[in-house]
């Protein structure tokens, strides 16, 4: 008696390949979020155009309520830096790229001066335009 051949794949070994992994990923998602939780001003502003950001990574420093700056290039984004940290950095990167959009992200309880302050150490890293980042206004119903 000859056997013949089973041409069927056994899918059984993927389906746990692939519940691990999901359960893999569901895990580490919520921990990938990043970032300094900042209450931006809601204002009605056009958002930047999407090829200068897909061009070029923004510098981003972000500014809390008690004037803790945060600048998002470094070993660590989430630990705060101080005033000269900022400006080596940031003239560091404006001379590498200097067509490097350059963004505050500054908490609505901060002072106008704080913001002003931040954004000459900026000017004085060598960024000829400072952009400020806002939250939208919320859709009307």
């Amino acid at each position: 008696m000859r056997r013949r051949l089973v041409n069927e794949i056994n899918v059984v070994p993927y389906i746990d390949v692939m519940l691990v992994l999901l359960v893999i990923f569901m895990i580490t998602a919520p921990l990938l979020t990043q970032g300094i939780h900042v209450d931006l001003p809601r204002l009605a502003t056009e958002p930047l155009p999407q090829e200068l950001i897909r061009d070029n990574r923004p510098l981003i420093l972000t500014v809390d309520a008690e004037g803790r700056m945060y600048l998002n290039i470094g070993e660590d984004p989430d630990d705060a830096v101080e005033s000269p940290v900022v400006v080596a950095r940031a003239a560091a990167v404006l001379q590498r790229q200097p067509e490097t959009p350059v963004l505050v992200r500054a908490s609505e309880e901060l002072p106008y001066g704080d913001v002003v302050t931040v954004m000459a150490l900026l000017q004085r890293a060598g960024a000829a335009k400072v952009g400020l980042v806002t939250r939208p206004l919320p859709a009307e119903e």
